[in-house]
């Protein structure tokens, strides 16, 4: 003999409802109403036990608190979301640190910075002009591992100018490997399934959780 949850499972393929409360309402009705017709329908030379209605009854409050428990979920997701979404929009205009190479100039002077994988004797900073050749260098000298910043007078250079910065690191006769970081400028926030975005000025579109710093 079926079970009344394998009868309800049958009775609901394929359907859909409107609402998580509909669907639940719905589902304990019908629940009651097969396990009515079944008892009605027994063998009564092998009728159910107490212990099989039981642990039916068991399997549809599971159901319904599982339901119960996704809708919650979704819910708090939602507002996750929106809360993310607030709090993007207040960066709009403000200046974040992201992964990149691009040495912001403002007022002759450049900044940028960088992150070592591990400690470095010898650290040196390139900088790049709009062709791409180098037309300065910075001797940091010896490093730790984790995050740095740099400053370079860019005496003539126009706020704005196109130009780059690479990281030149090493330990002995060994190179350690350095994360460029760069200044961008947030213009504004949007939102892609559950991940909020912020649109920048250089780097495009870049996801809330690359953020290095906030400016």
């Amino acid at each position: 003999m079926s079970t009344v949850i394998d009868a309800l499972a049958t009775s609901t393929a394929g359907g859909s409802t409107n609402s998580v409360t509909r669907n639940d309402a719905g589902s304990a009705d019908r629940f009651l109403k097969l396990l009515v017709a079944q008892m009605q329908s027994q063998d009564p030379l092998n009728p159910m036990d107490n212990a099989q209605i039981t642990s039916q009854m068991a399997q549809i409050n599971t159901v319904n608190g599982i339901t119960q428990l996704n809708s919650s979920v979704e819910g708090l997701s939602r507002q996750f979301i929106q809360m993310q979404t607030l709090q993007g929009a207040a960066l709009v205009g403000r200046d974040v640190t992201l992964k990149g190479d691009r040495l912001a100039v403002s007022q002759s002077t450049g900044v940028g910075g960088f992150e070592l994988d591990s400690t470095a004797d010898r650290v040196k900073v390139e900088i790049l002009g709009p062709a791409g050749h180098v037309v300065d260098s910075i001797d940091l000298g010896s490093l730790g591992a984790g995050g740095h910043g740099f400053s370079w007078p860019a005496q003539g250079v126009p706020d704005g100018a196109p130009y780059r910065f690479r990281v030149v690191a090493t330990a002995g006769p060994l190179a350690v490997p350095a994360t460029p970081l760069m200044r961008d400028r947030v213009e504004a926030v949007s939102t892609v399934g559950d991940k909020l975005m912020l649109e920048t000025q250089h780097n495009g579109s870049v996801a809330y959780g690359d953020v290095k710093a906030f400016n």
